[in-house]
């Protein structure tokens, strides 16, 4: 056990044991919970030796070029999986059965329209409006309309979001996209993959008939799937500490986008 603790001196002769936490990857912790106890805090700018949870989600080394997913390699998972594999693996630990996947992906075309009225938030913006305000006043206005998943303690409730949240961010996106480009809205098709879809939103528009490139399609996917997560970065924190409040998912994520915007949304 001599190896698992280490003793902290304090002023006036007294000490105190910390408890070191072995992780599953990367460094050890010091447990310093109990710190509060002797009158003490920690000073950390940054987070820079500093993990603020517990996650099996995400774990990143980027001197490495190490990323994995629930223990899933990244280029496996760019490889061999869909973005919409890797939400599911994120959302419930483990990639889903043929059923599963189906399911999920039926679930996620099913809610990629937004509510109309949202369109009217639009016209408030100016035309040159940066993208990231619009994304993010837009994603904290859906909690104005998606009232019955607002409570971020219910697991119920968290889920319901995520689905919605998944589902609508391109279309989202994209509207952010068209508005400045002065181009009408493409409403989301059922029949294209998610990546597809999402290229058809940006890149179409009513005057004639848009093929989505595989290629480009297929690139896209994996833009998506290497985005995922990275981790504890600045933007996973955000939506964290806001979570603590116990702020809506919709308010939560608008959060996250905003802290993305920031030069330093790696850190």
């Amino acid at each position: 056990m001599a190896d698992n603790i280490a003793k902290l001196e304090l002023p006036g002769n007294d000490s105190i044991d910390l408890p070191i936490k072995k992780g599953t990857e990367g460094f050890d912790v010091i447990d310093i919970s109990t710190l509060g106890k002797k009158g003490y805090f920690t000073f950390d700018p940054g987070f820079l030796a500093t993990a603020s949870c517990e996650s099996a989600i995400t774990y990143i080394d980027g001197e490495q070029g190490i990323l994995l997913h629930r223990g899933y390699a990244i280029d496996e998972l760019a490889t061999e999986s869909t973005y919409l594999d890797l939400c599911y693996l994120l959302l419930y630990g483990e990639l889903p059965s043929k059923t599963d996947y189906e399911q999920f992906v039926t679930t996620v075309k099913q809610h990629t329209m937004i509510h109309e009225q949202i369109e009217f938030f639009f016209r408030g913006f100016r035309r040159d409006a940066h993208p990231m305000a619009m994304l993010c006043g837009v994603t904290g206005a859906l909690s104005a309309f998606y009232q019955d998943s607002l409570d971020v303690n219910n697991p119920k409730h968290r889920e319901i979001a995520a689905y919605r949240l998944v589902s609508k961010m391109p279309t989202i996106a994209a509207m952010c996209y068209k508005y400045s480009m002065g181009q009408p809205f493409i409403y989301p098709r059922n029949d294209l993959s998610y990546a597809g879809n999402f290229l058809s939103m940006m890149f179409a528009t009513p005057c004639e008939e848009y093929k989505v490139n595989p290629v480009v399609e297929k690139a896209m996917d994996r833009i998506f799937v290497l985005h995922a997560d990275h981790e504890q970065n600045a933007s996973t924190s955000t939506v964290r500490l806001a979570g603590s409040s116990g702020a809506n998912p919709f308010a939560c994520i608008a959060a996250g986008i905003a802290s993305l915007w920031g030069r330093s949304w790696w850190c």
